[in-house]
């Protein structure tokens, strides 16, 4: 099983996608919550705002302080990790190729079929590279899910490449 997935066709710079370094990737998706109720869509640069703000006015206040806390929260962390069902999402991936202005489809390429879509869909498609703590190996490096999580029992396998057209 090969485990680079290039980004090739009408685009203006071809790029391979390494999904086993994407554990590392803060824009990962916790697919466990994803699903469920319990996912919101979140701002993440309002986040960080907002978090920056307090972090600020409490060290005003208070002074620099290191919370005991720190090495808990860095612990479950860690063991989400080790243990979790991560995606991420398909679209920057796209965008940093830069599709062709006349571009209007996207492929996922398998062993035996090709699976198109609009290439404003991309949006909607998220690459699970881990199961439970472990890289997808059996039909992987990653499965496809549709965002609205409608393929989640069948989801698209074994892509070797994806194709802009």
């Amino acid at each position: 099983m090969e485990t680079i997935i290039p980004v090739t066709g009408n685009v203006k710079f071809s790029i391979t996608l390494d999904p086993t370094v994407w554990i590392f990737d803060d824009r990962r998706l916790d697919l466990d919550t994803f699903f469920t109720d319990q996912h919101v869509d979140r701002d993440e640069m309002e986040e960080y705002k907002e978090a920056m703000g307090k972090h600020w006015s409490r060290e005003i206040m208070e002074g620099a302080t290191f919370p005991p806390t720190l090495k808990t929260e860095k612990k479950y962390e860690k063991q989400k990790m080790l243990t979790g069902t991560f995606g991420m999402l398909l679209e920057p991936f796209i965008k940093n190729a830069e599709p062709g202005e006349n571009a209007t489809t996207f492929s996922f390429v398998t062993g035996d079929e090709e699976h198109t879509f609009p290439l404003k869909d991309a949006v909607d498609m998220i690459l699970q590279y881990s199961i439970e703590g472990k890289p997808v190996k059996e039909g992987g490096p990653v499965y496809v899910l549709f965002r609205d999580g409608s393929n989640r029992d069948n989801p698209i396998k074994n892509v070797t490449a994806i194709r802009v057209d």
